[in-house]
């Protein structure tokens, strides 16, 4: 069979996808070839000077790159897998872009469309398969509606509560006839928030003897950050940050009182319990940054309850807010920077300034077993990074020990799966280092979490990519162990791992190689690895009985 050749040929629905994708100004795509999509891989071909293409080793890495860097950049994260066993790895990275609200768009390349519903090889209905991962799954059966559903697949992912569609390409659809629309997509513009709106939540600031600011969510923009900031230092007020969004708020300035979420230390809880008026931004109220819908009560949060968010279902889906505003967060922040303080301000700053402290008492090293210390460590690598640096983690106790200790001083600095899925620190990193070739890019990953991704060590190799990969190795799932310990002790039973030589594996894929045993060798490793040429590799081994920040495991227990 001849080769088709790009110049001559017909526009095909293959060309107005990437002619849509184009128009939606996607730079980078990450993929994992598939022979059911190979017109897209050749009409990506023809565009490969405006779409970088990159090789992933695994679908579910290339779905939870396309969402980091959706999460770090703001704009639409886009995936490439085939069907069957490539779209199933996929559906972790789909998972994470529901739970955590990133505009994402999966394609899938599917059988043909005639072979449907004979259980045709890696047939796979995606309509079904998605419905409860993805916010809406389109098929592209017809070759000249193909521009329509991809236009549509990025507006439904982007608008409302951001989340991940599903788009599925027949493969005898996208080599058919198909004619282009070259015109630029329609901006669909956020409502903001009503001018009485805003003066009704400076009303409620000025009745209010103990507020608290809390804020977390997608969405936001260095706009929306920067007048957030402007806003709390004004009204001298605290702020808090939902899970895994510490970088929405900068952690050393004098009104940061923490971070909501798993290991929120006493003292948060307490002036969480206190405050009069939660004003809510962009935070979902879900089960993680409410310790499992315990710490607010719902028979009386509406006396105290201002809830902002751009889903009109999220305000008071759990918990009664007595105002909730259906509107963009960076619109509302910047309407409340423009709120001149009340004199009532003066009310708590003092308490603004006493949960300052407790946090950077609770942010003060801690005593271990173990010969390395992650409190000691995680603190050096904040002093020897930039603030602009982008820190990376998935799933797993040793990233306890990362947001504990390490503060994020920017926006946009930190990456990690609100849905807790392992496995992700590594595609996220090279996302980022993708993303922003400039700024220093730490990927922390748990040795379990590691292995679930280690292969896109080849991705980075390939393309001389400078990370620092930190891998901390205790030699056990550590959180399903903790919690094993907790409730069975001296039972342990498919917790305990047996690792490869981390330095080894890392040198395999040709990357700069380092042990850290002792908590003194740290700052030496780090320098010699952020001064590498190319990727490079930490193992830090840590203790067992060092399970999380302040605890241990059982008297007698061994890993």
């Amino acid at each position: 069979m001849e080769p088709v050749q790009s110049a001559a040929r017909t526009a095909r629905a293959a060309d107005a996808i990437v002619t849509r994708l184009r128009a939606h100004r996607v730079q980078r795509i990450f993929a994992v070839a598939g022979e059911s999509y190979l017109d897209v891989l050749d009409a990506l071909y023809d565009a490969r000077e405006a779409i970088e293409v990159v090789t992933c080793r695994h679908e579910a890495a290339a779905a939870n790159m396309a969402e980091a860097s959706a999460k770090l950049t703001g704009r639409c994260g886009v995936a490439f897998v085939t069907r069957g066993p490539g779209l199933a790895h996929a559906s972790i990275g789909v998972h994470t872009a529901q739970q955590d609200a990133t505009p994402m768009v999966l394609f899938v390349g599917e059988i043909a469309r005639e072979d449907r519903q004979r259980r045709a090889f890696q047939e796979v209905n995606l309509a079904i398969t998605f419905a409860d991962l993805a916010k809406s799954v389109l098929q592209i059966d017809q070759p000249a509606r193909a521009a329509e559903l991809v236009d549509r697949a990025f507006q439904l992912a982007t608008t409302g509560r951001p989340g991940p569609v599903v788009v599925g390409l027949p493969e005898d659809v996208l080599g058919e006839a198909a004619g282009a629309s070259l015109d630029a997509p329609t901006a669909i513009v956020a409502p903001g928030p009503a001018v009485q709106q805003i003066r009704a939540i400076g009303e409620r600031l000025s009745a209010a003897r103990e507020p608290l600011l809390w804020i977390g969510g997608s969405g936001w923009d260095q706009g929306g950050i920067d007048a957030l900031r402007r806003f709390a230092s004004a009204w001298s007020l605290p702020v808090v940050t939902s899970f895994r969004r510490k970088d929405h708020f900068p952690n050393d300035h004098a009104g940061y009182a923490g971070e909501l979420g798993f290991g929120a230390p006493a003292s948060l809880l307490e002036r969480l319990a206190r405050a009069d008026l939660l004003l809510v931004l962009g935070a979902a109220l879900g089960d993680v940054e409410t310790g499992g819908y315990r710490w607010l009560d719902r028979t009386c949060s509406a006396a105290r309850l201002v809830h902002v968010h751009l889903d009109p279902q999220t305000p008071s889906a759990v918990f009664p807010a007595g105002l909730a505003l259906q509107a963009d967060v960076n619109a509302t922040a910047a309407a409340l920077a423009e709120l001149a303080p009340a004199a009532a301000a003066s009310r708590w700053s003092a308490s603004t300034r006493a949960a300052h402290d407790e946090y950077l008492a609770f942010v003060r090293p801690v005593e271990v077993a173990g010969p390395v210390n992650l409190s000691i460590v995680f603190g050096k690598m904040r002093e020897a990074l930039p603030p602009n640096a982008i820190v990376t983690n998935g799933a797993g106790n040793y990233a306890a020990w990362l947001h504990r200790f390490f503060q994020h001083r920017e926006f946009r600095t930190q990456l990690a799966p609100g849905s807790g899925a392992m496995g992700y620190a590594v595609p996220a990193a090279i996302a980022a280092k993708f993303a922003e070739p400039e700024r220093e890019v730490v990927c922390v990953a748990g040795d379990g979490c590691f292995l679930m991704a280690v292969q896109e060590l080849a991705t980075a190799a390939a393309h001389g990519l400078r990370i620092v990969f930190i891998v901390v190795n205790n030699g056990s799932y550590g959180t399903i162990r903790m919690h094993q310990e907790n409730r069975f002790p001296g039972r342990k039973l498919g917790t305990t791992l047996r690792n490869p030589d981390f330095t080894q594996l890392a040198r395999a894929f040709g990357l700069h190689a380092a042990r850290v045993e002792r908590t003194g060798e740290f700052a030496a490793a780090f320098a010699a690895a952020r001064a590498a040429g190319g990727p490079a590799l930490i193992e830090v081994i840590t203790s067992i009985e060092d399970i999380a920040p302040g605890r241990r495991l059982a008297a007698g227990a061994t890993a």
